[in-house]
């Protein structure tokens, strides 16, 4: 395998390509009459120019993906501040990157130049920031390189400042390396080989000979074998040449510089003469190349691949071998390049011979520059912009086609992947990102329209999905970036005009009130679950919804702290939960889009806690489907009215019927038994804090429907007695190893009854648009510990009485069961009262043996209006029996209402999962990092997530307004001191700087008048506050 450029982030890239047997004749062998005096006087010159560059992609973009990352750079240019190195380190969208120079001054540097086609680029810096150090430039000499000659490989491997590898290059005419299928990779050009077993981190490290001469450029590696590759230099020389040129030519100020790139769209593989005449090529032709060519070339010019829409289209095929180029007999790539590069916009003629045939074409030669894209559209966390070369390559696409980069929220929740290729959007032709905009400035928020789109892994097919524009203001609005090679950054600006609907635009609720829309009991049909089995199939049943929940989760959701050490891209676990404990793939720039028939979504109608959903009842009209944070009809009003009246609860052995709608949309009836009533679910602490059902009994069946059916559990008379939804567990493997597991089970209808029911009657609490009517949200007091059952027969072993055991059972015969602490909440008013362990026996005097007894208590504490506010528990403790009064906690059940994204890290105050794991920091908590973004400075200098920020430059930040008031005294580009505490109580402080280039600060807010998230500024670079 081999790997791209060594780089820290990029190792382990897999290839498809297998090494290949050479036989070739190389040049001949030069004696190397270096001495180890030699060699330490050059490595004494090289190492001060050798640096280490972190750099940070703060967009996907082409064929590189957001995040962070070291390599090597060296200084070709002291005067002019120049500093070069690979491609893929120089990135071919917005970076941010720093030079560290071996005696530890660090420089901000920008990029100039990245090359198109070939893996070399440049980095400009202020040579006059160089205050301590005395270095020269390396000087590029690329024809001092010869099978044999001794090299060393200089530069910041396996994430060492500096390291020092030796070697002897074995080959100069290598087929460029194959690294990824959807990647970039090189091609149209020789690399040279040694055995010099580079490693992550040294992309773009000089390769020097004994005189201190820079003979190639590092650039990749072979992962199976100690072989590295290596870029050759006379195209970075050339290059190199037209930079200095126009820095003289220009002022103070760094100008952009343009190198003329040409291209035909074709890819050449170098094949040796045996090869060719197996092509087909005449003796005759050979003899001519032959005596035409330097006695060592062994081979010739073979067409390999065409991109489709280009000059030589329809006109080159595979398999075609070049004779002639203009005339000249051409069997390099060095000097096909020069003469295409010297005929941009003017036309060149190729003499080529396909199977034994002479033909003669005549193409046009492009501006290589004009097809690599300078610009990219974001909406909505997607990054859209022109199909590139080096994509167009290697997905046999036409240039320029509306390619995405990255999904971001929009896009993933309606199924579009990433490198798809944008064809049809609202019913218009897409052909270029403009049309996009076009269309875009024609929506307005939360229109849904059709998209229609391309995959290179099946591009045979179109494909078709419903996109909805987010009505949300998670995102910015869209914008244009566009990159300026004179400053290094990429400039921002709208991409619509401010009057387009999707700026202006707000999502106006429904004005009618459906709590007025009343439907009489007679309307619900009771008929036995048969009669529904035998048409189930006629009509859609009645209260059966299908429903759709959308968020983008930037809060809440668990994603681990990614603690990338240097040279390895660690495993980050990035999960997030639907509101009933379904696990689902996320990031930042993601989001989850489910059904009510698959797995995990079968309550978020009830328990989503701050974001909410779509639900659609059959046959009901568009203006009705609405996303508030919770999802509810009138119908299930109905039914929980007809709930009061049930007669009994469900019990072992029952017949029921599960109820729901198949992945089709169709309703489905199956019939099963009730093997389990009341079984206590015990979900353990996954490895980051997210949801999970605790304090819960749900009803277990005998018949296993699996993880993707969702539904209602009803009795024989149609009446609903649970809701059946999906849970989700981490199995853990050893001590390091775990996966997600997913379970469904029965939620008893009671549990949810009483929330709805007072959210209909209306409770006190803040107020909530829900279907477009306003209503209350209740308080709901509860006592916030984690529970779970231990039999009576084992607490008699912790030394429980035989009087309590006998009461407890006499209470519940069923159960026998005691229900016992296994932890408090941090920051609840029971926390240091009650202690691990302990068993709870009564409360009030009232035997509790349940989790509904304690649910029954402090429901009964609002009933009475008790200001104490306290329960009255029995507890046994260590043998003794107590007696306690034990706070209770009020909430309102909206949950997260507020995030700030600062530096492209994601705070909050902690969510109850995170509470729920027993610590909160002392020296404030209302700063929770419960996310980070790839390519945000957030990444680039380890502000992971499952951490407090304390103080940042002294100042203690015990709350979110605290922590503004701080961070927007601090200006752009100004490095922050950070203190921090882990979930684990270790305390670190950190630095980074503020990026408000690309990661400007601001906050979303929940507002319960609309039920949407509302996106305001803080600080950005344009404006100092909003």
């Amino acid at each position: 395998m081999e790997r791209l450029g060594s780089e820290g982030v990029l190792a382990g890239m897999e290839t498809s390509m297998k090494e290949e047997l050479c036989m070739e004749i190389d040049p001949p062998y030069k004696d190397n009459l270096a001495t180890a005096d030699d060699w330490r006087r050059a490595l004494n010159m090289v190492v001060p120019a050798v640096v280490v560059l972190r750099t940070t992609a703060c967009r996907a973009f082409d064929t590189e993906s957001a995040g962070a990352s070291y390599a090597t750079g060296f200084v070709v240019d002291k005067r002019r501040g120049i500093i070069l190195t690979n491609r893929h380190v120089v990135k071919p969208g917005p970076v941010v990157a720093e030079a560290m120079f071996v005696n530890r001054e660090e420089i901000p540097v920008y990029p100039i130049y990245r090359d198109p086609v070939h893996d070399f680029g440049f980095f400009h810096y202020d040579p006059c920031a160089i205050q301590f150090l005395s270095y020269e430039e390396i000087p590029l000499a690329p024809e001092a390189a010869c099978v044999g000659l001794e090299i060393r490989v200089v530069g910041n491997d396996s994430g060492e400042k500096v390291s020092i590898l030796a070697g002897t290059l074995a080959r100069l005419d290598r087929d460029a390396p194959h690294y990824k299928k959807d990647g970039y990779n090189d091609f149209n050009t020789f690399y040279m080989q040694a055995a010099s077993g580079t490693k992550g981190g040294s992309s773009g490290s000089p390769v020097i000979d004994w005189q201190g001469r820079a003979v190639a450029l590092n650039a990749g590696s072979k992962t199976s074998s100690a072989s590295a590759f290596f870029l050759p230099l006379e195209r970075v020389v050339r290059a190199l040449k037209f930079l200095q040129q126009g820095r003289d030519s220009s002022t103070n100020k760094w100008e952009a510089v343009t190198i003329p790139r040409g291209t035909l769209q074709l890819t050449f593989l170098h094949k040796g003469f045996d090869e060719t005449r197996r092509l087909g090529l005449r003796s005759e032709t050979e003899q001519l190349v032959r005596h035409a060519s330097p006695p060592e070339e062994t081979g010739m010019l073979v067409v390999d691949s065409v991109v489709p829409g280009g000059p030589a289209h329809k006109l080159l095929e595979p398999g075609d071998v070049l004779v002639h180029l203009n005339g000249e007999v051409t069997t390099q790539f060095l000097k096909m390049e020069n003469l295409l590069d010297d005929s941009v916009n003017h036309k060149v003629q190729l003499q080529i011979e396909r199977g034994g045939k002479p033909l003669t074409v005549e193409l046009l030669v492009q501006d290589l520059h004009l097809i690599t894209p300078d610009y990219f559209l974001e909406v909505s966390g997607a990054v859209i912009h022109p199909l590139s070369y080096q994509q167009a390559r290697n997905f046999r696409f036409h240039c320029g086609l509306v390619y995405v980069a990255e999904q971001g929220y929009m896009l993933f929740r309606a199924g579009v992947p990433r490198h798809a290729i944008i064809k049809k959007f609202a019913g218009e032709d897409i052909s270029s990102v403009d049309d996009l905009i076009s269309v875009l400035s024609k929506l307005s928020r939360g229109a849904r329209v059709p998209l229609e789109y391309i995959s290179h892994t099946d591009r045979h097919r179109r494909k078709s999905v419903l996109v909805t524009v987010d009505r949300h203001e998670w995102y910015a609005p869209p914008q244009i970036y566009t990159r300026n090679d004179g400053s290094g950054l990429w400039n921002v600006k709208l991409a619509l005009p401010l009057d387009s609907p999707l700026l202006s635009s707000t999502i106006n609720p429904i004005k009618q009130d459906l709590a007025s829309s009343r439907v009489s009991l007679d309307a619900i049909s009771v008929s036995p679950m048969e009669q529904t089995h035998h048409c189930i199939n006629q009509e859609p049943v009645d209260g059966v919804t299908s429903m759709e929940t959308s968020c983008e989760h930037v809060a809440d959701g668990p994603q681990c702290e990614d603690e990338s050490d240097a040279g390895t891209k660690k495993r980050r676990v990035e999960e997030d939960i639907s509101a009933d404990g379904s696990i689902l793939p996320d990031s930042l720039h993601e989001q989850v889009e489910e059904r009510l028939e698959d797995s995990g979504t079968a309550t978020d109608a009830v328990l989503r806690d701050y974001q909410g959903g779509v639900a659609v009842v059959a046959n009901a009209s568009p203006e009705q489907v609405l996303e508030p944070t919770l999802v509810m009809f009138e119908a299930i009003q109905l039914i929980i009215q007809a709930l009061s009246k049930l007669e009994r609860a469900l019990c072992r052995g029952d017949s029921v019927f599960l109820v729901g709608l198949s992945r089709s949309l169709q309703a489905t009836s199956r019939k099963s038994f009730v093997t389990n009533p009341c079984a206590a679910l015990n979900i353990g602490s996954a490895d980051c804090p997210r949801y999970r059902a605790t304090n819960m009994e749900v009803i277990e069946l005998d018949t296993d429907f699996g993880s993707t059916f969702s539904g209602v559990i009803t009795d024989e008379h149609g009446r609903v007695q649970a809701i059946w939804g999906s849970f989700s567990t981490q199995l853990k493997y050893g001590c390091s190893s775990s996966e997600d597991h997913q379970f469904v089970r029965g939620i008893p209808i009671y549990s949810i009854s009483k929330i709805l029911d007072k959210i209909i009657n209306g409770a006190d609490g803040p107020t909530l648009l829900i279907n477009g009517v306003k209503r209350p949200m209740p308080f709901v007091r509860i006592l916030e510990v984690e529970l779970y059952p231990t039999l009576l027969s084992k607490a008699r072993s912790f030394g429980l009485t035989d009087s309590w055991i006998q009461a407890l059972v006499k209470k519940d015969p069923i159960r026998r069961q005691v229900l016992r602490v296994k932890g408090c909440f941090a920051g609840s008013k029971a926390e240091n009262l009650l202690e691990q362990g302990d068993m709870v026996l009564a409360i009030n005097k009232e035997p509790v043996t349940c989790f509904r007894d304690i649910e029954d208590a402090c429901q009964e504490l609002d009933r009475c209006n008790d200001t104490d506010e306290k329960l009255k528990m029995t507890i046994f403790r260590q043998g003794r029996e107590m007696e306690l009064l034990v706070g209770t906690d009020v909430r309102d059940g909206i949950g997260t209402t507020r995030v700030i994204n600062w530096c492209g890290c994601i705070v909050q105050e902690p969510h109850p999962a995170v509470r729920a794991l027993g610590y909160l920091p002392e020296e404030g908590h209302g700063v929770y990092v419960a996310r980070w973004c790839h390519g945000s400075p957030a990444h680039r200098y380890g502000l992971y997530a499952l951490q407090w920020i304390v103080e940042v430059n002294g100042k203690p930040t015990p709350d979110l307004d605290a922590f503004v008031a701080v961070t927007k005294e601090i200006e752009h580009g100004e490095f922050v001191r950070v203190r921090s505490i882990h979930l684990n109580g270790k305390p670190r402080v950190l630095t980074l700087k503020q990026d408000f280039h690309y990661w400007p600060t601001w906050e979303l807010r929940f507002d319960p008048e609309t039920a949407v998230w509302c996106r305001k500024t803080i600080k950005a670079l344009d404006c100092s506050t909003a």
